[in-house]
């Protein structure tokens, strides 16, 4: 969805949550196909390398060939670390029910540290026009798409974050 297009919507709190819960669905279930007819124990993984092709057809194609979009603004998540721990917690399990619980898990925590390289220079602060920002919010008000409502950006400004970090008003 949208909280994988954009690299100013890949924050820290939603883009976390709710892209792996969202992305784990489809590789755990031709990982299950897989396992179950064939004893493969790869299924994840392939089905997240078709996935990432798809997407990067999509982004380059759709983004950057219609619209002149960056790249590097609407590139798609690393899947591959996370679907590899799923498929080897298949493997050394031989357990559906194992793999539901600790492979979901094992995808879940290591989704946020494997992207973790891509999207840092993104979270770089910026001073702009007297503004402290990120890199990836000044990229999304260079780059204004039509279709994004502004009242779900989360602009954060300056230090007026909480100790639960929370941005205050």
């Amino acid at each position: 969805g949208d909280w994988d297009f954009w690299t100013d919507w890949k924050d820290r709190r939603l883009w976390v949550t709710v892209a792996p819960i969202v992305a784990v669905t489809f590789p755990a279930a031709v990982q299950a196909c897989l396992w179950g007819r064939y004893r493969m124990p790869w299924g994840a993984t392939m089905c997240v390398l078709g996935l990432l092709l798809g997407e990067w057809i999509n982004r380059y194609f759709n983004f950057w060939g219609w619209t002149y979009f960056p790249v590097n603004f609407c590139f798609p998540s690393q899947l591959i670390p996370s679907a590899i721990i799923l498929d080897v917690v298949l493997l050394l399990s031989n357990s559906f029910t194992f793999t539901a619980i600790a492979g979901a898990m094992g995808w879940g925590l290591i989704f946020y540290p494997s992207n973790w390289p891509v999207i840092a220079p993104l979270h770089v602060p910026v001073e702009y026009n007297g503004m402290m920002m990120t890199l990836a919010d000044l990229q999304g008000y260079h780059y204004v798409r039509t279709g994004t409502p502004e009242y779900i950006r989360m602009v954060e400004k300056g230090t007026l974050r909480t100790f639960g970090k929370d941005v205050a008003p």
